[in-house]
């Protein structure tokens, strides 16, 4: 039986929120907890107030969510700026800017981040800095956050690439692009460019999404591959294109949330728009494809559903929902097509992901803990590797993205 785990806040080698008790898997990989409802059971409530919800509880949980520089949070305080941004409701940005604060402090100096290991993890939760930079009152504010945010668009400057240009991974993985760096850094760059009128840096975002599907998209199916090796020096990489193995439902679901989100932020009359619109209808269809018809999630590897050991994962389903219902509603993507894609997989996480405890909490259980490639253990890529990690509840990364796919569907 697989069991989830959760995990301290206080704990060095992770950052989850705290949660309820441990609670065991059902035959269907679904987590339960005992005395707790599913949200299915109050899945008339609209998806905006289960983003508040959950806001609510992160907040009560975790008054101060962390003290680490992570892209995961950074996911988490996103959603929390989504949520503030459609509500109007301040307290959501004070909860941003408070953690924020504990991390950047004089000069834009950002507490433990290191530019020079170029990991382009540590970009993602700078995107909640622009809106700090545009509603901070005091002037003081308003530099150190922009010195930040320079900071890291200095590191992306100067950020080892392959030779057509993509961003490697982090500098301790020469020669990669994986699919979720792609969010870690393209969101970034095209905020970056509107907000400070660099349209350089929109055009390095937009370069980045169609070199990730060059080297990443599996012909056959339509979906990412989740890292290819330029260098094929990995033992994970196909030898012949590079490629790891496998289609990982998250990196596929921070792919899909990237696409998305470089597209807002370029103008209609951009000459590449096109082209990404384009990214977005075939993985969208791609993920359509693979959604589970029972339940309307996805799984942990996208195209081996029923598979023995493969599951339902949280995270990469509510990627997949924000990523295509903000699509269907900018009409970058066929509403009648795909909006019924969307509200499937949002019941489907509502009726067996989302539960609230006694005291009215809300937890997302069926998290995939982490999954990467290389390293040291080494992480070969494989079904067995996918399908052998760690399910938690209440990880940031699905909490983040539930916020997300909650807002986007309650807007």
């Amino acid at each position: 039986m697989r069991t989830t785990t959760l995990v301290p806040l206080t704990a060095a080698a992770s950052i989850l929120l705290v949660a309820a008790e441990a609670r065991p898997w059902g035959p269907i990989g679904v987590a339960r907890v005992s005395g707790a409802r599913a949200a299915a059971a109050s899945a008339d409530r609209g998806g905006l107030e289960w983003a508040r919800r959950t806001c609510d509880s992160v907040m009560t949980r975790s008054p101060v969510l962390t003290d680490r520089w992570h892209y995961d949070v950074g996911l988490v305080l996103s959603g929390f700026e989504s949520v503030w941004r459609k509500t109007g409701d301040r307290r959501y940005l004070d909860y941003v800017k408070a953690n924020v604060d504990r991390l950047v402090g004089a000069g834009g100096v950002i507490k433990g981040y290191q530019a020079r290991d170029y990991i382009l993890d540590d970009v993602n939760m700078g995107k909640v800095l622009f809106a700090l930079y545009a509603e901070a009152k005091a002037p003081s504010d308003r530099q150190r956050y922009r010195q930040a945010l320079q900071s890291l668009r200095a590191q992306l400057a100067a950020q080892p690439r392959t030779a057509d240009g993509g961003f490697w991974h982090k500098q301790i993985y020469p020669h990669q692009m994986w699919a979720d760096g792609v969010y870690m850094a393209a969101p970034f760059l095209a905020k970056f460019a509107a907000v400070f009128g660099e349209p350089g840096a929109l055009d390095d975002a937009v370069q980045q999404v169609l070199l990730a599907e060059t080297h990443l998209r599996d012909e056959k199916t339509g979906l990412l591959f989740h890292g290819w090796d330029e260098s094929r020096a990995q033992r994970w990489a196909n030898p012949t294109t590079g490629r790891s193995p496998e289609r990982w439902g998250r990196g596929d679901g921070w792919y899909a949330m990237a696409v998305a989100d470089v597209l807002a932020e370029m103008p209609p009359g951009h000459p590449r728009r096109a082209a990404v619109v384009g990214v977005l209808q075939r993985l969208a269809r791609a993920v359509a494809d693979v959604q589970d018809s029972a339940t309307g999630l996805w799984w942990q590897v996208l195209d081996a559903g029923g598979r023995p050991g493969n599951f339902k994962e949280a995270s990469a389903s509510a990627m997949f929902v924000y990523a295509i219902a903000k699509g269907e509603k900018h009409s970058w993507l066929d509403a009648k097509e795909l909006a019924p894609v969307a509200a499937r997989g949002y019941a489907g996480i509502l009726g067996q992901f989302v539960v609230e405890d006694a005291a009215g909490g809300v937890h997302v259980n069926g998290i995939c803990k982490v999954a990467g490639l290389g390293g040291d253990p080494y992480r070969d890529g494989s079904y067995g590797y996918y399908v052998g990690a760690e399910v938690v509840a209440d990880d940031p990364k699905g909490v983040g993205a539930f916020i997300l796919a909650s807002a986007e569907m309650g807007s």
